[in-house]
């Protein structure tokens, strides 16, 4: 099961976080920890909420209305699509939802068209055509689905539209592009993204360290696909892949140039400017540049010697699922730093822009190759002792800009709706299977309770929910908890 990344919350036996209870209604799924999926999703057009929850038998589809009232529900076999998972969803014109069920290679697709007021549904076969390779990534936008695929033995891109049933394909020629190590050694697109193989962004939500240290990124905005590409210490490569036209558009960013030897450098994209993040053990640096004219908004570097003084959080070291450790300075945290993968996840929420900056690795090895060898004693430079066979590590900081792309500096701001949402995700054991949906100014966790056999869906807010009926707690008594968005924690 993929890590969840969360807040390493210090009051929480006294913190109630602000969220609300819109709904619950009963399911029984059948063994849903093995067999289950649960989907919630926005119609763009009607604002109506869909929610998919299946077991190994029966698929329930629930559909609510933007205030979040039952419109109606509908249960359906799932006998010819037993084995098959769940990789996708859309609505129709006539505001009917389809779900894309795949085989386990991913060559064939059945797709299932839901009629809710007859009660009834319809299925079409979908088989991946021989000249594409594989499946890179899917998403959905503007209530269609979308599969961006690789095509086999050419330098192409190919990009699968399904809207009410039907497939488009388009295709983006690479071919002409020049990928470039920093040797000057030239590499093929298909042995790109084989070392590095894209990891597709969300940028309507937080994206985790260990997703955005990925040296080749997609990003889907408005009309465009950006791949960014920094599989080279000096600069970050993009690729814009116009939806419409099926143009590629090329360009390169320099990394801030650092007096000492590069170590590690990454980038991220968001709202039309790149932040760029070059990392060693002498400093730190930071460029925000603008896409469309390549200029440099904003430059920021540290050294060893400084203290970071526009960070709202400790500089935080993490071993697998362990208690975070706090690093007091600057020189040992880019000590810790140029030994992992670099990364930086941007987001924001209302008028402020957070930043996590910081790194994330995960190794497989031996206890014998750890002895011998001591390859990895820098990596694990650490108070907990000892390793196991699979081990990660996380270090990283928060920081904010304002709209003018200055540091606001605030350790006592209240955590955000997607840091409560997390925290309750985290610290409650009876969820089985669940799905963020982010709408306008808030979240909602839908989620199967196995205790209860029911579908609940909460409302996550920005800030901190008081009791009036518990005396204990009151705003003058809270202090900050850690801003979250990264760290990991076990259940257990």
């Amino acid at each position: 099961m993929k890590k969840l990344l969360l807040l390493f919350c210090v009051f929480y036996n006294t913190v109630l976080l602000s969220q609300t209870v819109l709904n619950s209604f009963s399911l029984n799924l059948n063994t849903p920890l093995e067999n289950g999926q649960i989907i919630n999703i926005e119609d763009v057009k009607t604002n109506d909420i869909y929610v998919f929850a299946s077991d190994k038998e029966y698929i329930n589809i629930l559909k609510y209305n933007k205030s979040l009232f039952l419109k109606s529900q509908f249960k359906d076999s799932i006998k010819n699509i037993r084995e098959r998972t769940l990789i996708g969803h859309s609505i129709s014109d006539d505001g009917n939802p389809l779900l894309y069920w795949a085989t386990n290679n991913l060559r064939n697709i059945r797709i299932i068209k839901y009629h809710l007021e007859t009660k009834t549904s319809k299925s079409l076969n979908f088989d991946l055509p021989p000249n594409t390779e594989y499946i890179i990534t899917t998403f959905q936008k503007n209530n269609m689905f979308y599969m961006l695929c690789k095509e086999t033995n050419q330098q192409h891109l190919l990009l699968y539209e399904f809207n009410n049933g039907k497939a488009e394909v388009k295709m983006f020629d690479l071919s002409g592009i020049l990928f470039q190590n920093d040797k000057g050694q030239n590499l093929a697109f298909k042995t790109m993204i084989r070392y590095y193989p894209i990891e597709k962004m969300d940028t309507e939500n937080f994206n985790s360290l260990d997703k955005t240290v990925n040296k080749t990124k997609m990003y889907v905005s408005n009309d465009h696909i950006f791949l960014t590409f920094d599989y080279s210490l000096k600069k970050t490569h993009v690729l814009d892949l116009n939806l419409i036209t099926t143009d590629v558009t090329e360009k390169n960013f320099n990394q801030p140039v650092s007096k000492a030897s590069s170590k590690t450098s990454n980038s991220f994209f968001y709202e039309n400017k790149l932040f760029q993040i070059n990392i060693n053990k002498e400093e730190l640096l930071l460029d925000i540049k603008d896409f469309d004219s390549g200029k440099t908004l904003k430059s920021v570097a540290v050294s060893k010697k400084d203290s970071i003084d526009f960070k709202n959080s400790p500089f935080l070291v993490q071993i697998n699922d362990k208690k975070p450790q706090e690093i007091k300075t600057t020189a040992k945290f880019l000590k810790q730093l140029s030994a992992l993968n670099t990364g930086i996840s941007v987001f924001k929420n209302k008028t402020n822009t957070f930043i996590s900056l910081g790194g994330f690795a995960e190794y497989q090895f031996s206890g014998y190759d750890y002895i011998q060898t001591n390859l990895l004693a820098d990596f694990f430079d650490n108070d907990y002792g000892g390793y196991s066979e699979y081990s990660s590590k996380m270090a990283y900081f928060d920081t904010m800009l304002n709209q003018d792309l200055e540091f606001v500096k605030s350790k006592q701001s209240e955590p955000l709706a997607i840091d409560n949402l997390f925290y309750y995700l985290n610290t409650n054991k009876n969820i089985s299977l669940h799905n963020i949906l982010k709408l306008k100014n808030y979240y909602i966790l839908g989620y199967y309770d196995v205790v209860s056999g029911q579908y609940i869906m909460r409302k996550f807010t920005d800030g901190y929910y008081y009791e009036e009926r518990n005396p204990i707690i009151n705003k003058a008594s809270l202090s900050k908890p850690y801003q979250f968005g990264n760290l990991k924690f076990s259940k257990n």
